[in-house]
């Protein structure tokens, strides 16, 4: 167990984006380099966070819930790459659950996938319709949405004996979740990276919990991901959520170096189980 976990750390790579203006001549195998860096730095985090918190094991079953944003973009692409050389052998599967939001692209995620030659499953269930009916107009979707998404996904693993759920939350997410629990809710609880759920069925892993969303945003870029909207939840502004996360990226910009990783890490390190 100790040299897996070794193998999964040892995919390191660690230097920050120079952002430092450069001669035309130059800017085009320097973003190459920088795009290099950047990916093998995700590859070591995402590493990392699976060995310290041993998110996948030999023969796992992991399905990668894609929703077509930024973040499980890169969850997914990160996966693929480390499952190459990974101390663990296990498959990926790529679902997304379409819930009929009008205007959803359905052609996109499936061009996509069939592109990079990954496995991939669309579940088709109508929570859109749902939530917009039981919810009040100008009322947080956030809660009733989750819990059907959650539901339908957490069926369709039970029933295709999936032994880990991965979700694109990272470390923003993360820390965020903490202090809107803290500031809302009166209480100390978070997003652990890894987690049993309630009927003990499901093992829900974030290997993205050390990436920060920053990284995210330029390797999504990078990388051209086809990013699909949310004009459901994330397109509501009077989010408990939005709030805190505005309130963190002031607080980073008033304070110098409250980015550096070890600020929201010992969030992190609070969470496990």
């Amino acid at each position: 167990m100790r040299r897996a976990r070794v193998k999964w750390q040892e995919m390191n790579i660690l230097p920050i984006l120079d952002s430092t203006p450069q001669p035309a001549s130059e800017s085009a195998p320097r973003a190459k380099r920088e795009a290099d860096k950047l990916a093998k730095r995700l590859r070591h985090q995402v590493g990392r966070a699976i060995a310290d918190f041993g998110m996948i094991e030999e023969g796992d079953k992991v399905m990668v819930c894609l929703s077509g944003g930024k973040d499980s973009y890169t969850l997914l692409d990160v996966l693929l790459q480390l499952q190459k050389k990974a101390p663990a052998r296990f498959s990926i599967t790529a679902v997304n659950l379409d819930q009929k939001q009008p205007g959803f692209p359905e052609h996109v995620l499936p061009e996509y996938l069939k592109s990079i030659g990954v496995d991939f499953h669309i579940i088709e269930q109508d929570t859109y319709s749902v939530v917009t009916r039981v919810i009040p107009e100008g009322k947080t979707m956030c809660s009733l949405c989750s819990r059907l998404r959650r539901g339908a996904l957490y069926t369709y693993a039970e029933e295709h004996g999936f032994t880990k759920i991965a979700l694109g939350h990272h470390r923003d997410d993360l820390v965020n979740t903490f202090f809107l629990n803290l500031f809302f809710h009166a209480k100390l609880s978070g997003m652990p990276p890894k987690l049993l759920s309630d009927d003990g069925k499901h093992v829900v892993i974030r290997p993205l919990a050390y990436v920060r969303e920053a990284d995210i945003e330029l390797y999504a870029e990078a990388k051209t991901f086809p990013i699909i909207p949310c004009n459901l939840c994330g397109s509501q502004d009077n989010l408990q959520r939005k709030q805190v996360k505005r309130c963190w990226r002031n607080g980073k910009r008033t304070r110098r170096g409250a980015s550096k990783p070890w600020r929201g890490r010992w969030v992190i390190s609070g969470l496990r189980s």
